[in-house]
């Protein structure tokens, strides 16, 4: 499993991840289609996250005129986001790196196409009291909703999904009625429910090939949740967040078996 690195200071925690990375065009700051595609799926995120934005050029032109695109690039991503998010997250810093960060030799227009870029990372600040010493993956129909921790995150074993699509295999239909009973017996349970990807840590999350959207983790909770819906259950009872690639249960995958597992939505109760 991918590990993210955990620092302590005091009583505070802070989890640190890259989340993507968006392009531009030579000489440009100016947000293309996808890279507009990519930031939107960083809507659905959870609160509580900061935003480290840092602008990157490739090697043409001077350092003090890349220092300023790069800076104009970062800029951009920033604006963007900011209008799109508000105050739901919040943003640590905008850096603009100039040509300091090449990740390749530049030796082809794609690879310098890549260096024309924002990376985004976020900071998650977890206080004393709400740091967890692991995930919890167990099942959620295998505990009683008393002995549930309100927080932790529990699995809907065989509910996984086709690639690139939020259409689960058939095998979940069961796991699902079953949890719309579950939330019938206990009309005080509210959960939330994330979504999940594999495989692509390129961009934080995939492109949902039936809704060409760009927050396939997100559209797969939703899809679950319209489907409890369906089954009586008030969608007010149940949050949505994509969490696209930041917590795989396996890493790399390195058979489609690997990336089944991956491609899941998880249960996280929010109040019993």
């Amino acid at each position: 499993m991918k590990t993210l690195v955990l620092l302590v200071f005091c009583c505070i925690s802070v989890q640190s991840q890259m989340l993507t990375s968006v392009y531009f065009d030579y000489d440009s700051y100016t947000l293309t289609k996808e890279s507009r595609r990519k930031l939107d799926s960083l809507v659905n995120l959870k609160s509580n996250l900061k935003f480290r934005i840092f602008g990157n050029c490739d090697i043409s032109g001077s350092s003090e005129y890349n220092k300023k695109l790069s800076e104009s690039r970062a800029n951009a991503v920033n604006k963007y986001l900011q209008a799109r998010i508000g105050n739901t997250i919040a943003l640590e810093s905008v850096v603009g790196l100039g040509k300091e960060k090449q990740i390749n030799d530049n030796s082809t227009e794609e690879l310098r196409r890549k260096n024309r870029r924002v990376d985004i990372f976020i900071d998650q600040v977890l206080r004393a009291g709400e740091i967890k010493s692991g995930r919890t993956f167990e099942s959620f129909f295998s505990r009683k909703v008393a002995d549930m921790k309100v927080g932790e995150n529990y699995s809907l074993p065989n509910v996984n999904f086709i690639g690139g699509r939020h259409v689960w295999f058939p095998k979940g239909n069961k796991v699902l009625i079953q949890l719309a009973d579950v939330l019938k017996n206990n009309p005080s349970l509210e959960v939330e429910l994330q979504g999940h990807i594999c495989c692509d840590y390129d961009n934080f999350d995939g492109e949902d090939l039936d809704l060409k959207t760009f927050n396939l983790s997100w559209t797969r909770a939703h899809a679950i949740r319209e489907f409890l819906e369906k089954q009586g259950i008030d969608s007010r009872r149940i949050k949505v967040t994509g969490m696209g690639h930041l917590n795989p249960v396996v890493y790399p995958e390195r058979t489609e078996e690997d990336m089944i597992k991956n491609r899941r939505v998880e249960i996280v109760v929010r109040k019993k």
